[in-house]
């Protein structure tokens, strides 16, 4: 869009009546307030003023002003709104009164991750594999359907997927697959990469926009990691690589080398196995996430990297001779309740680490880890993942480099939060001990 100026002639032009003004607490659960499109002049100007002490991680009471700054580069007509109130979105940046960038906002935090690559020289592409679960809304114990990977027959969220295709290409994300994925009721749709900012805002839209088609069909769409036992959970697969903001150039790409990776791309990856456990507690974020962490269900355990491998932590996925743009690297632990943001500058601190400290990864595994022994997995020198959201917070305090990420301010807040959610967790009776103890003891 550009600049805003041509989002307020648009507006006119379009008749849109209303704005809803988005932006994530640290948790990245969107928040907005809905403004006349008369008053958006001066929203560009001014902003709008709300409470940071009433979301989570942003303020105290004593330090609550803060204002919105809505980015025009994120304007979008919202596709299900009705024409006599027609009404667009567009995602905010948060300050402080003295007209600072907040540290707590999560956008900011991904910003500043950006601007530690672009002085190195680089900038960087994410494109993530957000997979989802559809329920039915008035029976959310159980999958919609009994389909399976690629499956027609018996998927019924066909029409459905193609309805959130549409509403996605609405707010001008460019879908690139639809599929029912490995377990019952299980999805993914999938949506071109982009620079990391402009993804990590693509990721909340989708998240929403998914929740409101299917509530149309009177289902719940839902991005929990594994909201049901025996099956697969979901996952957000995310695919990375640095290019060259001097000449565009793919830096993780050299056709002579192994594997077609380059120097730059051998250490990007050197510094996420590095970080790996350090990153869980926000790239896997809660309680939940770490029952999809676990052997059997195509999801990573252990820290290794590979081509083939798909029980490794860190993939590289194979391109053609001609689609040397496309050399990438798979990060599979991720987990689609993560907020991006966050998510997405911790993955690029990691890597830039191993660029800027010269890391060297280990030898890649291409044999299945899950069928060695213990034995066998230190002779390759193949560390694990944190087994659950309390190791994960453990190894976040522990990595310098994720408090420097986030800055002190959002890591203690956000180290906080997930502690609580431990403590919950660890008090609370559930079925399984009541089933299982009950009546015996």
């Amino acid at each position: 869009m550009g600049s805003a100026e041509e989002v307020m002639k648009l507006v006119a032009d379009k008749g849109v009546r209303f704005i809803e003004l988005q932006f994530t607490d640290m948790l990245g659960i969107v928040k907005s307030v809905t403004i006349p499109s008369g008053m958006l002049e001066q929203v560009f100007e001014h902003g709008v003023w709300f409470d940071g002490s009433s979301i989570e991680g942003f303020a105290r009471i004593a330090e609550s002003d803060m204002y919105l700054k809505p980015d025009p580069n994120t304007f979008a007509i919202i596709p299900w709104s009705s024409p006599e109130n027609l009404t667009a979105r567009l995602i905010c940046d948060v300050y402080t009164p003295d007209g600072k960038p907040f540290e707590g906002d999560p956008r900011y935090v991904l910003k500043r991750a950006l601007k530690k690559a672009r002085d190195m020289g680089f900038g960087y592409y994410t494109g993530p594999e957000p997979e989802f679960f559809l329920l039915k809304a008035d029976q959310t114990s159980q999958p919609h359907d009994r389909g399976g990977y690629f499956d027609f027959s018996t998927d019924e969220g066909i029409e459905v997927r193609k309805e959130m295709a549409k509403a996605l290409e609405a707010f001008g994300i460019e879908v690139e697959a639809a599929h029912h994925e490995v377990a019952f009721g299980q999805h993914e749709i999938d949506f071109k990469y982009a620079d990391a900012l402009r993804t990590a805002d693509n990721v909340v839209t989708f998240k929403f926009t998914l929740k409101r088609i299917a509530r149309k069909y009177g289902l719940y769409a839902t991005f929990m990691p594994k909201p049901f036992f025996g099956i697969n959970g979901s996952g957000m697969h995310t695919h990375q690589s640095l290019y060259s903001i001097e000449t565009g150039k793919n830096m993780f790409a050299d056709p002579n080398a192994d594997y077609g990776l380059s120097d730059i791309a051998l250490k990007f990856i050197a510094g996420q196995l590095r970080h790996a456990r350090g990153m869980c507690s926000v790239l896997a974020p809660l309680v939940n996430s770490y029952k999809r962490l676990t052997p059997g269900y195509e999801a990573p355990v252990y820290i290794s990297w590979g081509r083939l491998n798909r029980s490794a932590l860190i993939r590289i996925p194979k391109v053609s001779p001609d689609r040397l743009e496309s050399t990438r690297i798979e990060l599979r632990c991720p987990d689609p309740s993560c907020n991006p943001y966050l998510a997405f500058a911790i993955m690029l601190r990691a890597g830039l680490d191993g660029i800027k400290n010269d890391l060297t990864p280990p030898e890649p595994v291409e044999e299945d880890i899950y069928h060695l022994d213990e034995s066998g997995r230190k002779q390759l020198n193949i560390g694990e993942l944190p087994q659950n959201l309390y190791e994960a917070i453990q190894a976040s305090e522990e990595d310098s480099l994720i408090r420097e990420t986030l800055g002190d301010y959002l890591f203690e807040r956000y180290i906080a939060a997930k502690k609580q959610e431990w403590r919950e967790y660890s008090l609370n009776i559930s079925n399984w001990e009541i089933d299982r103890y009950l009546w015996i003891y």
